[in-house]
């Protein structure tokens, strides 16, 4: 192995760790503590290492982001490819996309409501923001006509992204938010 395979092995590496420890410390404690002082101090590297990977908070919060699109995307693929039919796997997209959010509230956080420099609904979009966006289209393929298919899309996610977080603001009632979110899962039936 070459030095220069080496050493770009280890940056790698410790941009994994950046990454992995703001992820567990922003589900544990809320973005707020993730601060570049203290990601510095759970990884043992110091701040200027952290900064030659990413050029602050943002960056990272955007690097996390991006690996939550692609867990989102593969928990959505799951869910879809596992269904019997097209009917019941709009059914476990729905669900698999509302458990991503409840079971991870800072990543989902970090991909929809913190503003991070991504680019949403453009080519230039990481890979992982497309896979995702993918999955729930393709949930919806079946059922709807083409020339309708990227808009109902675009409202399927923005529908069941807004039930999720008008319920964890308080603004709707936590008791019917299963009820909501089945509604209007058959309402795209």
């Amino acid at each position: 192995m070459s030095i220069q395979t080496r050493k770009e092995r280890e940056r790698a590496e410790r941009e994994r760790l950046i990454i992995t420890a703001a992820r567990e410390l922003a589900e544990a404690e809320g973005w707020d503590a993730v601060t570049t002082r203290r990601l510095a101090a759970e990884i043992e590297y110091s701040q200027p290492v952290l900064y030659s990977h990413f050029s602050g908070k943002d960056a990272i919060m955007a690097a996390v982001a991006v690996e939550g699109f692609a867990d989102m995307a593969d928990a959505l693929r799951t869910a879809r490819t596992a269904a019997p039919d097209p009917r019941q796997a709009l059914s476990e997209v729905g669900a698999a996309y509302v458990e991503f959010a409840e079971r991870r509230p800072a990543l989902y956080d970090a991909m929809f409501i913190h503003a991070v420099d991504l680019p949403f609904a453009s080519p230039e979009a990481p890979p992982a923001l497309h896979d995702a966006f993918a999955q729930l289209r393709e949930s919806l393929r079946p059922l709807v006509r083409e020339e309708e298919l990227e808009l109902l899309t675009e409202t399927f996610w923005a529908g069941l992204h807004g039930l999720l977080t008008l319920t964890r603001s308080g603004r709707l009632r936590r008791e019917h938010h299963d009820d909501r979110v089945a509604l209007l899962i058959e309402r795209f039936l």
